[in-house]
């Protein structure tokens, strides 16, 4: 018997979808010639037939096609043809001799597959130029109106029929660690509230470890609102900022004697209820570090309802962060007077780690690969240096793995119609080789914002060294624009679409570029500026029509909140203008 647990095992079923085959008659075929001929010894003409197996090779080939023709064959023959494709390609572009040497074919690099974006730029440039003078701003207009259903937040209505009076009494107390940069710890926060209320346990405030990359020793309280948090949860999952001293004793006032219990990542419900509540009833108190990623995606309604419950309500950033973000947003739409307040928000992923991580080669020359290769050691010891460990940059560029840079950037959103009078906002760290990388943007975009232009010296002096606050104020910033870029995936991005989506009817309004297709066309220095201007304008239409996709069972809550944590008002035409909260 398991302790008592609030909401239930919630076993999710799939539903069985059999596929009937029907049989049809068909004709005996006529026997092969080779039987028939294996019959006879003699021919017609009184020559005998040699079998196959009577020479190696005819042997081999008798084997091979009669392996390869029948249906299993190919099934056991295909896995063998993949890898020595595979084998076959990567040898054609580069392999070591004995020697140790590099050999390297001299055949032309596939297109997409080479950083060309300048060469691109310059030649479209005066063309932009033109363009910006006599079309008017797209940001006015990016997300057209039309017939579609809108949704509005209704978080607490998976507690409808499970709502409590008064919390029943704990099973004992869970302490986790959110590990990671900001978005990481959100998630980590809102995945320990749904498997608190699952246990029925009393949630001790996630503690945040201190990451070798991020370098922030921010505790929840510096960026989260933490009395808010426990106000907004009471109701549902109960939460206290601290282990009390009489759990403590029982571990020799060392948090570090508790149960550590090594959850895997994804996992349901039902692990939760018969592997980790046995430990939690005998023990009064369990840790799970690292927690990230540690509930699967798909769960019942109910554990649902408190993931949308901490993270769109419980989760608010503390008062220091929330009073200058707010002065960075009224400045920022100050300064759109010209678009009616609105502006574009950037997501840039171009620092130096993230360059150096991605492995793909830019303009720099030697000089840029000796700065990645000495930044991938000490970010990285080791990993990209492995035996067998074949890193192919061009390989990566034309799969759409590459960081944009910022000249690419703005390219794309010219073309897509936002002209020299968009007010853009980017949001990024140390931007790598700064000077150069953004001067083009700027020349692109002159109302081009950053924290450290929004924002004073002595505004920001608080929040320097401490990344994940500096991201809450990037955060801020971005979910209040009308547009928001996402450009290399991860955490940050994830998280804001769905925000955004919970705030603005269910749409992300969000642009998410095919960034295969970037690859091919900025690798392409004869491009005609209107077969550019086309293909972004496509890009953009298809980023509208994906803003308000719903949720799939193997999705996140976190960026498709529909239908988990919004209710359908009917089918109206959904307005571009967003509202601030």
């Amino acid at each position: 018997m398991h302790g008592y647990s609030r909401l239930g095992s919630g076993r999710p079923s799939l539903p069985a979808s059999p596929s009937t085959v029907t049989p049809t008659a068909s004709a005996s075929p006529p026997l092969s010639p080779r039987l028939r001929h294996c019959r006879n010894k003699n021919t017609g003409f009184g020559t005998r037939v040699l079998k196959p197996q009577e020479s190696f090779w005819g042997w081999f080939a008798y084997v091979f096609f009669s392996t390869v023709l029948r249906r299993r064959g190919i099934l056991l023959f295909a896995p063998f043809m993949y890898i020595l494709g595979m084998l076959m390609y990567m040898g054609s572009l580069s392999f070591e001799d004995s020697t140790g040497g590099l050999v390297v074919d001299q055949s032309p690099p596939p297109p997409g597959s080479t950083y060309r974006s300048p060469q691109v730029f310059e030649k479209l440039w005066p063309f932009m130029q033109l363009d910006g003078n006599r079309s008017s701003n797209a940001l006015m207009t990016t997300w057209h109106p039309k017939s579609r259903q809108r949704w509005k937040p209704c978080v607490n209505r998976s507690f409808s029929q499970a709502g409590f009076s008064e919390l029943p009494r704990s099973n004992g107390f869970l302490i986790i660690e959110a590990n990671g940069g900001l978005n990481q710890q959100r998630l980590s926060i809102c995945d320990a509230v749904a498997v608190a209320g699952l246990l029925n346990a009393t949630l001790v405030t996630p503690m945040f470890h201190l990451n070798s990359v991020w370098q922030d020793s921010s505790k929840f309280g510096d960026i989260f609102d933490e009395e808010f948090f426990i106000s907004a949860l009471r109701n549902h999952v109960k939460v206290i900022k601290e282990v009390p001293e009489d759990i403590l004793q029982r571990f020799d006032n060392n948090i570090s004697n508790i149960i550590n219990l090594r959850v895997k990542a994804w996992s349901s419900p039902t692990y939760y209820l018969e592997k980790v509540l046995p430990k939690l009833l005998l023990m009064g108190a369990v840790r799970i570090a690292p927690f990230s990623n540690r509930l699967a995606h798909s769960v019942p309604s109910s554990i649902q309802g408190l993931r949308c419950l901490a993270n769109f309500e419980a989760l608010k950033f503390s008062e220091p962060i929330r009073a200058l973000a707010e002065s960075m947003v009224d400045r920022m739409v100050k300064n759109s007077s010209i678009s009616g307040g609105k502006y574009i928000s950037v997501h840039l992923r171009f620092e130096k780690d993230m360059v150096a991580f991605s492995c793909c080669t830019y303009d720099g020359g030697s000089e840029e690969k000796d700065e990645m290769d000495i930044a991938r050691e000490k970010g990285w010891r080791g990993k990209f240096k492995k035996t067998g460990r074949i890193i192919k940059p061009g390989a990566i560029r034309l799969d759409g793995k590459c960081p944009l840079t910022p000249i690419e950037v703005g390219m794309m959103l010219r073309g897509m119609g936002f002209n020299n009078n968009t007010s853009v906002y980017v949001a990024a760290g140390k931007i790598y080789k700064a000077e150069k990388y953004m001067a083009p943007l700027r020349r692109m975009f002159p109302r081009l914002e950053m924290k450290e232009t929004l924002a004073s010296p002595d505004e920001l002096a608080p929040f320097q060294g401490h990344s994940s606050r500096l991201a809450a104020l990037d955060y801020t910033l971005c979910l209040h624009s009308e547009v928001f870029v996402t450009t290399q995936g991860g955490n940050f991005p994830h998280f804001l679409m769905g925000h955004r989506r919970f705030l603005y009817g269910g749409h992300a309004k969000t642009i998410k570029p095919d960034k295969r297709k970037l690859a091919l066309l900025f690798d392409s220095p004869n491009i005609r500026w209107e077969n550019f201007k086309s293909q972004m304008h496509e890009m953009l239409r298809h980023s509208d029509l994906k803003g308000s996709d719903v949720r799939k069972p193997s999705s996140s809550l976190y960026t498709f909140p529909m239908p988990d944590c919004m209710c359908k008002t009917g089918t109206r035409t959904v307005e571009s203008n967003t509202t601030i909260f």
